[in-house]
């Protein structure tokens, strides 16, 4: 754990704190029983929030090796998600129309996982290369045929690639630049790839949101960076990029951004009303991001408050979500398996492990159907309505549904 002097952006000593959610276990850290049986195993580091005043950036305040982050213990597959696929696909098939894209032409992605995204430009006859340090994704990413390095994007990946001849036409980087302890090697890399006339889309959770939403589960230690278009705006152009629109998706992770870069400066009207709109409401400015603590800790008070009035009351409580997410909302909240016995996921790789820190055993959801509890803590609240349609039988029984953000509601 390595703590931060100056702004892994700007290189500003002027950090300011405004959160801090003590020592948690790493939130994709699932644990297998041999972490239950013996707890004193288990690591935790600080976790901490600061705001650059100088270039705008949010970042925690400690580094964890990336390694230890991604390659060691990381089990997210984004096939799992309906909703993520759906958004994927819309995403490829409309930079293919509006970019013309075929046989031709190079798509990159960065932290492209299983291949959930890029088997859409395969499917099309658009050669692609993804780069995702996780084994077990980029295996899985090869095995459908979607050509994946195993290894960190940044500089020297870049060259290495350009080395064999290859620009690319499109560079897609979806919920990882929140994720690389140095934004200005990753960013270069992209400007380095990137073909003249080439377009970079970056998705990531928006600040603004994280902020308004109270979303502070958000927060966790594979992620370094919590965005806004200032921000993105101030990093892009320390490397001769420009960010020239700004597209916005409310239901997506607690609301998305997904900024279009590229090397020629040329802003749309929107994205220029997006800048003047964040500076108005003072996301440039500490004031913003002052009273952030407070708001997480009522949020925190009234959920636990919340989950013990139904245990007196007799009731059973689950959590829906093994996700990153979770594991900061039930760490950081204090939420053990007195209160809620288990969690369910669809996602196999984490069936039979345990939620770090708190233990709750992982299971298939199926249990829903068979031993129903009373009440369903929505972890993944961010797919809330995905959940719920899902889990429609589970509703027509008599289950309940618990969205925990932005304030604790019991549907």
């Amino acid at each position: 754990m390595t703590a931060i002097s100056a702004c892994r952006g700007c290189g500003s000593a002027e950090l300011k704190q405004f959160l801090d959610l003590g020592e948690t276990p790493l939130a994709d850290a699932l644990v297998t029983d041999a972490i239950v049986s013996e707890p004193s195993l288990e690591e935790r580091f600080p976790l901490a929030v600061a705001f650059c005043p100088v270039c705008a950036l949010v970042q925690i305040t400690e580094d964890v090796e990336p390694t230890k982050l991604f390659v060691d213990n990381y089990l997210y597959f984004s096939s799992f998600s309906d909703h993520l696929l759906r958004h994927s696909r819309e995403h490829a098939l409309n930079l293919i129309a509006t970019r013309g894209l075929d046989a031709d032409s190079l798509v990159v992605e960065l932290a492209s996982n299983d291949g959930y995204l890029l088997k859409n430009f395969v499917d099309e006859g658009v050669p692609v290369v993804g780069f995702d340090p996780a084994p077990d994704q980029a295996e899985a990413a090869n095995r459908i045929g979607v050509p994946t390095r195993a290894e960190f994007f940044g500089l020297e990946a870049a060259k290495a690639l350009r080395a064999e001849g290859k620009a690319a036409d499109v560079i897609i980087a979806n919920n990882v630049m929140a994720h690389i302890p140095d934004p200005n090697d990753f960013v270069a890399g992209m400007a380095h790839l990137l073909a003249d006339d080439g377009l970079i889309t970056v998705e990531n959770p928006s600040v603004w949101d994280l902020v308004d939403r109270v979303a502070f589960d958000t927060i966790y230690h594979e992620h370094f960076f919590y965005h806004s278009c200032t921000s993105v705006k101030n990093l892009v152009e320390r490397h001769g990029l420009h960010l020239n629109h700004v597209e916005y998706f409310p239901d997506l992770h607690g609301g998305t951004n997904r900024w279009h870069i590229g090397h020629r400066d040329d802003p749309s009207p929107h994205v220029l009303e997006r800048l003047a709109a964040e500076h108005e409401a003072g996301l440039d400015d500490f004031e913003f991001f002052a009273n952030f603590g407070g708001k997480v800790d009522t949020l925190r008070r009234d959920l636990l408050d919340l989950l013990g009035a139904l245990k007196a009351e007799g009731k059973t409580i689950a959590a829906y979500g093994a996700a990153a997410k979770g594991a900061t909302m039930v760490n950081a909240t204090g939420i053990g398996t007195e209160l809620v016995d288990y969690v369910v996921d669809r996602n196999v790789h984490k069936q039979g492990r345990f939620m770090p820190g708190t233990h709750q055993p992982i299971v298939d959801p199926a249990i829903l159907v068979d031993d129903p509890p009373d009440a369903l803590l929505l972890l993944a609240w961010n797919f809330a309505s995905e959940i719920m349609a899902q889990q429609s039988e589970y509703a027509d029984n008599g289950g309940r549904f618990i969205v925990p953000v932005p304030s604790p509601e019991l549907i």
